[in-house]
């Protein structure tokens, strides 16, 4: 075969410079053998010998060598050591301007050639540059209204070559997006259904283009929803499902696509999807079980198709979806507790549902989850607790039903996913909650804890809840008892850190706490005011409204700071400062700043610096 191949191949080389067509068409046929006897090797032999650099002036339209010649190139483009070749013996513009012939068997073979040629290749460079994608794309909206097996097989290898030309290159697939290539691959779809090798085709299409922002809003424009939703209930196959997964997937973070997808029917297909695999032992088994449920929860992302799917919390998929927390499964039990956090996205669903006992629920899963420690699954479930606890009537009754005596179970957990979740599902059930707070805040346990977590600077979130959770058990409670237990857990040097922050509400909330601890055990707290510069961050804050006009020109931004200021003043100077702190008061000259603010435009913020411009005078 390889002695065939050199003397075809010599042949070829004499036979392409006199243009018989009868002796090149034997030497092509040589090399088809050979290339489909061993592809590598011929194809190694083929560029040792020179021959690609010939192949241009055989890609004439008109000649009948041209199917066989670029049917070659395919072949050899195969292989990824021959694709940088192809593109520098200069096979590309005369690939591209063969998709202008109207011969079926050129434009199969041309289609083959460069999209062999573009994948994951420098090719694709040439082949935008010779507008090869606009006539393909051109291409395949005529053909896609034709049926015939033939026509399929050709608009397989034209989606083919588009992906190929596309794959992982953003800029590309802009370009593909720009042309309009989404509706005709979704007409597609939906014509040729029965063509199992285009339908994939067009599948990974949709998976590559799907990543892209901009293609939903196209995506969106069509009827994408229906067709895979029918196209997935067809199928029987584990494979062709994970296929349509892999494009629904990047679709369903729009959320138009969402609710196109819930009233298409995706919903009821994901549920049998589960009920079918729930108790699989294969590996497929396990993976579709994941990706149906993961998809399910995203679907409840979308305000729209969210409340489609809660039908007043008496949705048959709402409560399919709720038998999904007390599962064995840990998948289903972390997409049951996930979906309830999506479901508890409003005030209405909230409190409907727990009146409808699934708090109950929840803390079943969470107590199952302690020694177990599952951490996805106690994220969702503290996730879902959260959402709940937000509006005030359902803040006692969850109370009441013990949610603070499991969330505190999990104080030990050093996962600060869990750790965040828990802190914001306290700091949210003990909010206007005087007793709640009272109970938590001195509980020294819990709060030394919050002061470990403080000082956890790799966790920003961790840090910063555990901030606003030790000042709201001060707010809330009101409470001298709790105020002698964060001082006693050396939790006051955190709140004037606090008081510090680039969050206005932060600020105020560290100022609030620290006011009513002024006034509940200033001598109690007095060290740690001192230690922790106190008197030196009241000055900087009440001297802010001079350097922030950025903030002032904004009315949020003046309402806030007019809070800060107010805070701040009643923080400490409704309260006689003991002799340590009355000597830095005096050191910074604060009875300057103070005089500024009685011009304040906010009446309560310059009546409280008249009173402490009285006081600061007196006492000095």
């Amino acid at each position: 075969m390889a002695d065939n191949l050199s003397d075809a191949l010599k042949k070829l080389k004499l036979a392409s410079a006199d243009s018989t067509t009868d002796s090149v068409e034997s030497c092509l046929d040589c090399l088809l053998k050979a290339l489909a006897h061993n592809n590598a090797d011929a194809s190694e032999k083929i560029q040792e010998m020179g021959v690609l650099p010939l192949l241009p002036t055989l890609l004439a339209p008109q000649s009948s060598c041209t199917p066989k010649v670029a049917n070659i190139i395919a072949e050899v483009a195969k292989n990824e050591f021959m694709r940088s070749p192809c593109v520098e013996a200069g096979l590309i513009p005369p690939l591209v301007q063969l998709l202008h012939s109207k011969d079926h068997e050129v434009l199969l073979q041309t289609g083959r050639a460069l999209g062999n040629i573009c994948y994951d290749n420098e090719g694709r460079s040439a082949v935008d540059l010779a507008g090869g994608a606009q006539i393909v794309a051109g291409h395949i909206k005529s053909l896609s209204q034709n049926t015939d097996p033939d026509n399929g097989k050709l608009l397989t290898v034209f989606c083919g070559m588009l992906m190929n030309y596309s794959n992982d290159n953003d800029s590309l697939q802009a370009q593909l997006i720009n042309m309009g290539v989404i509706p005709t691959l979704v007409k597609l779809l939906g014509l040729h259904s029965d063509n199992t090798a285009l339908t994939e085709m067009c599948l990974i299409a949709f998976g590559n283009l799907a990543e892209l922002e901009s293609s939903k809003e196209q995506f969106a424009s069509t009827n994408i929803a229906e067709e895979l939703v029918r196209l997935f209930q067809r199928q029987a196959e584990h494979e062709k499902k994970e296929m349509i997964f892999e494009v629904l997937a990047p679709l369903a973070e729009n959320d138009v696509i969402k609710l196109q997808l819930v009233e298409a029917g995706l919903v009821e297909c994901l549920l049998d999807v589960v009920v079918h695999t729930v108790d699989g032992v294969r590996e497929e088994d396990v993976a579709q079980l994941k990706t149906a449920s993961d998809l399910m929860v995203l679907l409840l992302l979308g305000d729209e198709s969210m409340q489609k799917l809660f039908e007043g919390g008496k949705g048959s998929v709402f409560q399919r979806v709720l038998s999904w927390v007390p599962s064995h499964n840990h998948q289903l039990q972390l997409a049951g507790a996930l979906a309830i956090a999506n479901f508890a996205r409003n005030d209405g669903n909230c409190i409907h549902m727990v009146e409808s006992g699934i708090v109950q629920k929840l803390l079943e899963l969470l107590d199952r989850h302690v020694d177990e420690g599952n951490v996805t699954v106690q994220h969702a479930a503290l996730s879902a607790l959260r959402n709940l606890a937000i509006p005030v009537v359902n803040k006692a009754k969850m109370l009441s039903a013990g949610v603070s005596d499991t969330v505190l179970k999990f104080l030990p957990s050093e996962m600060p996913p869990v750790q965040f979740k828990l802190l914001g599902t306290l700091r949210m059930l003990i909010d206007t909650q005087a007793d709640a707070a009272d109970q938590l805040g001195t509980n020294g346990k819990l709060v030394e804890r919050l002061v470990e977590w403080c000082e956890a600077k790799d966790h920003a979130g961790v840090m910063g809840e555990s901030n606003r959770l030790l000042s709201a058990l001060i707010r809330h409670s009101k409470s001298k008892d709790v105020v002698k237990t964060v001082i006693q857990g050396a939790g006051v040097k955190h709140l004037v850190v606090m008081a510090t922050s680039e969050h206005m509400i932060m600020q105020n909330e560290a100022l609030v706490a620290l006011g009513l601890i002024a006034g509940l055990d200033l001598v109690g707290a007095e060290k740690d005011f001192v230690g922790a510069g106190l008197v030196q961050v009241l000055h900087k804050l009440l001297s802010d409204e001079m350097s922030a006009p950025d903030i002032l020109n904004q009315p949020l931004g003046r309402t806030k700071l007019q809070l800060l200021h107010s805070s701040a003043l009643d923080l400490f100077f409704s309260h006689p400062p003991p002799e340590p702190l009355h000597k830095e008061v005096q050191g910074l000259a604060f009875i300057d700043v103070v005089s500024k603010l009685r011009s304040h435009e906010n009446k309560t913020v310059s009546h409280q610096a008249s009173l402490t411009e009285q006081r600061l005078t007196a006492q000095s």
